[in-house]
């Protein structure tokens, strides 16, 4: 590991996120067949994830430890197989998903 990866903080983190993307990934095939407060709380889950993937990838950015940096690079070069240009900018994707998990939420409340 590194002294970025070693941290406890950072290790709990992790654990959440992949913890939340499981749940997203469970329940993402019988979503059409939810209640209204099931997807509205599979939102929700959504929306607290793109939240902590955010923060991480701030903290990718601000450290100096090469395999962060390292992860921080294949975290950009993954955009393109979300559909996005490689050049995008981060924020640009957090905030175009954002954007579509709030078109998301709007669309079960009408």
């Amino acid at each position: 590991m590194s002294d970025f990866f070693d941290s406890e903080i950072i290790q709990e983190e992790l654990s959440e996120i992949n913890e939340m993307q499981e749940k997203i990934y469970e329940s993402f095939i019988t979503f059409g067949a939810m209640s209204r407060e099931q997807k509205l709380e599979h939102v929700e889950i959504l929306s607290s994830l793109l939240e902590k993937q955010q923060v991480m990838y701030t903290r990718l950015s601000l450290s100096d430890d090469p395999k962060a940096i390292e992860m921080k690079d294949n975290l950009r070069k993954s955009v393109s197989m979300m559909g996005f240009p490689p050049e995008t900018d981060m924020l640009t994707l957090f905030n175009s998903m954002n954007a579509t998990i709030k078109s998301l939420k709007d669309y079960i409340d009408d």
